[in-house]
């Protein structure tokens, strides 16, 4: 890989090359990826997904939507920092095209204020209830009339690649999609891989899936243009690292604060696990002024944030040459000084948090919630796709929004369009939904 390539300007449809020395630095393209993210409506579906505690009814919590803006602004840190060396080692990035450190913090904030764009609602448990739906459910019946790679997609139902489908797939007057550049669609996706052959390895590219088989001709020409195949192998676009790490440190410190300030885990005990983290860093006469519980964990959380960033960019910058060659196989913070004070602090809020009962039994109620939908919209799409709908599903399907896409030109298509459309639901619409068609 080579950076000339990877911090590629194209968009779908561009029949010239755009340069960045000729581009308007009002208004850079990267930029504009940031602007047409923030105005797309998937993005504001956000505001009620869950990013940890379904339904909740407190300002404390975090929806989707707070918690990408946050990474987003992480992500911009890091970028930035590790542009500004990356410009430092490779100086004609700079002084020939024109490349700035900015350039490298914008890319990196536009894919990681959109990393979760393609989640469904309920979280991860969505992803297993829409997978659980073409495994064992009603919808095991279509598997017989799909390719084995249709329905492994389908059975294993990932909001990355949702993601990237969300991101690109053209509809009528809409070509491309939202039409990003394509460095901040390779940084977006984490995992450069189809859902089949699985081939497992320890390479946390491998650990999950990143396009669907509908989007694997367009990946495959903006893999190539990014210069991330090799050999056969499609590696990792190198800043994606660094939006791995921004949702990291995200997850791990500003989930825990959610737990603290809702009670679950108790100040003291939570205070402790921040203080080892900025053990270095940390102005005790400043620390001990503060006479409120908020005051305190934000001065912590903010100096936490600030230490793995500064932790992250260095493992990146040192790690360059083995993440460009696609060999640095694990996460930022897989080599993090603090990973102990990490893993610490995970635990605990899996314990506390993400295991809490509140928290399984709202899964509960959504895991249903998506089985009904789906249930009702895959059967009445595949009827309609059919020219087989009735009365009832033509009801059903008259209350999908307006352009979106649900009787397809193949099963498999229409399938995904069903299954993409409830993944597309906000928390509230999807239980709201459920109550009202299935009961």
């Amino acid at each position: 890989m080579n950076w000339e390539a990877l911090l590629s300007l194209k968009r779908f449809g561009d029949t010239n090359k755009r340069l960045r020395i000729e581009q308007n630095d009002l208004r850079l393209g990267f930029e504009v990826d940031y602007d047409r993210i923030v105005f797309s409506n998937a993005f504001r579906s956000l505001q009620d997904k869950t990013q940890v505690i379904p339904f909740s009814k407190t300002d404390f919590v975090h929806t989707r939507l707070t918690h990408s803006l946050e990474v987003s602004v992480v992500g911009r840190s890091l970028g930035r920092m590790a542009g500004r060396a990356i410009l430092e080692k490779h100086p004609h990035l700079q002084a020939s095209l024109g490349y700035q450190a900015n350039d490298f913090g914008a890319i990196t904030a536009a894919a990681a204020l959109s990393h979760d764009i393609g989640n469904p609602p309920f979280g991860h448990s969505g992803e297993k209830a829409i997978g659980y739906f073409f495994k064992t459910g009603t919808g095991a019946a279509f598997k017989s009339r799909l390719t084995a790679e249709q329905h492994q997609d389908l059975c294993d139902f990932e909001g990355n690649a949702n993601g990237l489908k969300i991101l690109t797939e053209s509809r009528p007057g809409t070509q491309g999609g939202l039409r990003l550049s394509y460095a901040t669609l390779g940084a977006f996706i984490k995992y450069p891989k189809a859902s089949l052959p699985l081939k497992p390895t320890s390479h946390v590219a491998d650990k999950k899936y990143g396009y669907f088989q509908a989007q694997k001709s367009f990946f495959n020409e903006m893999a190539d243009e990014l210069s991330l195949v090799e050999k056969g192998r499609v590696h990792r676009h190198p800043l994606t690292y660094l939006v791995e790490a921004a949702d990291d440190i995200c997850y791990t410190i500003i989930d825990f604060e959610d737990g603290i300030n809702l009670g679950w885990i108790s100040e003291d005990y939570a205070l402790e696990y921040l203080i080892n983290l900025v053990r270095d860093h940390i102005d005790s006469k400043k620390y001990a002024q503060l006479a409120f519980k908020p005051q305190r964990l934000s001065y912590l959380r903010a100096l936490a944030i600030n230490s793995l960033i500064q932790d992250a960019v260095q493992i990146f910058i040192d790690n360059e040459a083995a993440i460009l060659k696609g060999t640095f196989d694990v996460s930022l913070l897989d080599k993090s000084k603090y990973k102990a004070q990490i893993e610490d602090i995970i635990s605990l809020s899996v314990k506390n948090i993400y295991q809490s009962k509140e928290v399984v039994q709202k899964e509960v109620v959504g895991h249903r919630a998506i089985s009904v939908l789906l249930h009702h919209y895959c059967h009445a799409a595949v009827r309609s796709f059919e020219g087989k709908a009735n009365t009832h599903d033509k009801l059903i399907l008259s209350l999908v929004p307006e352009g979106t896409p649900m009787a397809g030109v193949t099963l498999y298509e229409t399938l995904l369009n069903a299954s993409c459309f409830v993944a597309s639901l906000s928390d509230g619409k999807a239980l709201r939904m459920a109550q009202d068609i299935g009961g």
